[in-house]
């Protein structure tokens, strides 16, 4: 509301003024100021209008000062080579809290999005192994960027697509019967390259117990039964971690359907009929470089059995043809060469650029007082999610999972997340929500009927003004950290509210003696808790009312 309103000032006096002539259009250009002596919004309009008026900056900002309306407007200043410093007065703080207020749980919502459909798959890591605390990154990654399309507009779908078909799959299958026949007290041995975890060695006695026969031959109806089971439990296993984590799909999507329906098949003749494809030892290859990918790329391998590559463009037109307007790919940076060939096979079959986007994310370190752990599911060494959420729970899991923004390395301080302190983020945040909430209880009768009506005279504190502005600003963080995928912007908002609101807290007296100014202030913190509950909505994390 605080910058719209700055906006529209401007665009009225530049429409009062004589461009002598030129047609030309101009962007607008309003930001908030990092330091009060600059104001509290800023324009290089002047600068990028010199061009169009043939005027010196400072000149043409002073033109434009003269043809601003003042009301709203506590002084404007002329800066540096032509900025614009905008000083606002109160009474337009005071409206801007109003409309917080108005809107209650819908502030930070947007229509942007309306009426069209976004997918965004994650996690959809292969059902060989229990999630670690990398899939959980993952998983909280995707469930909060598909919350923060919901909160501008869009319809979300959220999806995990399961590989059930190929080599992984079938060594599972083997490393499971390898148990199996352990569990019966043979010397079999798990394949080198096959999964040595004891998540088999459980899932093993349970089927012995069910079965109650040894399978002495590992031959192609035990090799599809021991598949069939294995995926089955893993499948149902990675469902209880992702609920334990809050996270729940709306469409499970397995690789075989696209074999068993022919769309693999059908996406070859796609590509072949726009003249992407081409034979090389034996293989069918992708022209991938010619449309922008990394370099071209095997399709169908020289023993007819087709790559992940070709199962995945397969996919995408699945999804197009299930009529999304955007596809959102969560994945880790080791599939940047992957995206780029994906990418590149989109266009080729005439997808508009803007269908497909990745939000790829690095990988999760914990940082213990034994060093740094790694995480290798084949070799079983691994800390699985779920453990982490019953040590740490679901709420402080979360948001360090997204406190960071996504391209960047997470070095988890283990320590530091099982503190429920003041240092602690998480309690930090959440301890805010609670304060608000005591204060409303001590308040009592003295709590206005209604919000918006509230007299705020007398809220004209620096920092009370600060807080609004915050406030205010939450809507725009919301859509950036949607559209530039990067939910860490909603963490650091939520860090930097509540830090504003345990100094106000502390500096000031919120229920005095004085009615105007204890409704006042009690207006602002209802402002200050319903955007804090919202951030922490967008986590899914709970927004306490006593700790």
């Amino acid at each position: 509301m605080l910058k719209s309103f700055v906006h529209s000032l401007l665009k009225s006096a530049w429409q009062e003024l004589d461009h002598s002539g030129s047609d030309e259009v101009i962007e607008i250009e309003v930001r908030r100021t990092d330091r009060p002596e600059f104001g509290d919004f800023a324009s290089n309009i002047a600068l990028t209008g010199a061009s169009i008026t043939g005027m010196p900056p400072r000149e043409l900002a002073q033109q434009i000062i003269n043809r601003l309306s003042r009301k709203g407007v506590k002084r404007i200043e002329v800066a540096g080579p032509g900025f614009i410093n905008f000083f606002l007065a109160d009474e337009v703080f005071h409206r801007a809290l109003r409309g917080v207020l108005a809107a209650g749980e819908r502030f930070g919502r947007s229509l942007h999005g309306a009426g069209k459909r976004v997918q965004v798959e994650f996690v959809s890591s292969n059902p060989t192994g229990p999630l670690t605390i990398g899939h959980g990154r993952q998983a909280v990654l995707g469930d909060v960027l598909a919350s923060l399309y919901e909160a501008i507009g869009y319809q979300v779908s959220r999806e995990y697509y399961f590989n059930d078909e190929g080599g992984q799959v079938d060594m599972l299958a083997r490393s499971l019967w390898a148990r199996y026949r352990q569990a019966w007290g043979e010397k079999e041995s798990v394949p080198e390259q096959g999964y040595h975890g004891e998540y088999l060695v459980k899932i093993a006695h349970d089927l012995k117990a069910s079965l109650q026969q040894p399978f002495p031959l590992f031959d192609s109806a035990t090799a599809q039964l021991f598949k069939e089971e294995a995926l089955s439990r893993m499948i149902a296993s990675i469902k209880e971690d992702l609920a334990l984590l809050n996270v729940r799909f709306d469409n499970w999507f397995s690789e075989a359907t696209l074999h068993r329906s022919g769309e693999v098949k059908r996406t070859l003749e796609l590509l072949d009929g726009k003249g992407a494809i081409y034979k090389k030892d034996g293989a069918t290859w992708l022209a991938a470089e010619e449309y922008g990918g990394t370099k071209d790329a095997v399709l169908i391998r020289s023993n007819g059995r087709p790559t992940y590559l070709m199962v995945d463009i397969a996919y995408h037109i699945n999804k197009w043809e299930r009529k999304f307007d955007h596809v959102i790919n969560v994945q880790g940076a080791d599939h940047h060469a992957q995206q780029a060939n994906m990418k590149a096979a989109m266009r080729m079959l005439g997808y508009p650029e803007d269908f497909l986007a990745y939000c790829l994310h690095q990988f999760v370190t914990i940082k213990a007082k034994e060093g740094v752990e790694r995480m290798s599911t084949r070799a079983g060494k691994f800390i699985e999610l779920r453990v982490m959420i019953e040590d740490l729970g679901k709420d402080v899991v979360r948001y360090f999972m997204v406190a960071r923004k996504p391209e960047s390395h997470l070095e988890l301080d283990y320590a530091l997340a099982k503190q429920e302190t003041m240092d602690n983020p998480v309690y930090y945040i959440q301890y805010s929500h609670t304060r608000c909430a005591s204060i409303f209880r001590k308040a009592g009768n003295r709590i206005p009927r209604q919000w918006d009506e509230v007299d705020l005279s007398l809220i004209t504190q620096p920092v009370e003004l600060d807080i609004i502005c915050l406030l205010d600003r939450f809507p725009e963080v919301v859509e950036e950290a949607a559209l530039t995928f990067a939910p860490h912007l909603i963490a650091e908002y939520a860090l930097t509210l509540a830090g504003k609101f345990h100094r106000y807290y502390t500096d000031f007296r919120v229920l005095t003696a004085e009615q105007l100014l204890t409704q006042g202030r009690l207006a602002l913190l209802r402002g200050v808790q319903c955007v804090l509950r919202q951030t922490l909505r967008l986590f899914k994390i709970s927004a306490p009312e006593e700790m």
